[in-house]
């Protein structure tokens, strides 16, 4: 296998991870490039930059969705949870979601609690791709009642989840 540090990262295809440690979001770029033609290097380059700072969302973000694209749903079920609990702790919320109300909530897009929301809706595709649609509708459910299913994109999953049901 290549080593996965020695990828070219372009300027045009950086992503803006937000307020990152510079090293991590070196990390996370180089595992974004490296995702399209090495998703080995990619899932090490985005473990690694999980254990640099366990506490930098981004990369339970980039290492759920490469999971979610190629279908390993186990690991993509597991790495979200750690997300949300994450999210959930910064944000000081409960840990459990369900217990979670819409005041607890800002509008800012950069902040814990929306990583949490945006995760709830990770959890509800990934779940909905693992045919647990009940569970998949629950986590979409609280999002309604949180008054977030428009802010992260919920409704394409309920969609697809009534596509499911159909």
């Amino acid at each position: 296998m290549a080593e996965p540090y020695k990828v070219r990262v372009v300027q045009d295809d950086l992503i803006n991870f937000g307020e990152v440690p510079e090293e991590v979001n070196e990390i996370l770029q180089r595992g974004v490039a490296l995702y399209r033609h090495d998703r080995d290097g990619a899932d090490i380059a985005f473990r690694q930059a999980l254990a640099l700072a366990p506490d930098c969302l981004p990369s339970y973000l980039c290492l759920y969705k490469i999971h979610t694209y190629q279908g390993n749903l186990d690991a993509a079920l597991d790495i979200a949870q750690e997300g949300l609990a994450e999210a959930a702790r910064q944000a000081c919320l409960n840990p459990d979601w369900q217990m979670w109300k819409t005041e607890q909530f800002s509008e800012d897009v950069n902040s814990p609690g929306h990583f949490a929301l945006y995760t709830l809706k990770a959890l509800a595709f990934i779940h909905l791709r693992r045919d647990e649609a009940e569970m998949s509708r629950r986590l979409l459910a609280k999002l309604g009642d949180l008054g977030a299913m428009e802010k992260v994109g919920g409704t394409v999953i309920a969609a697809l989840a009534d596509g499911s049901s159909a």
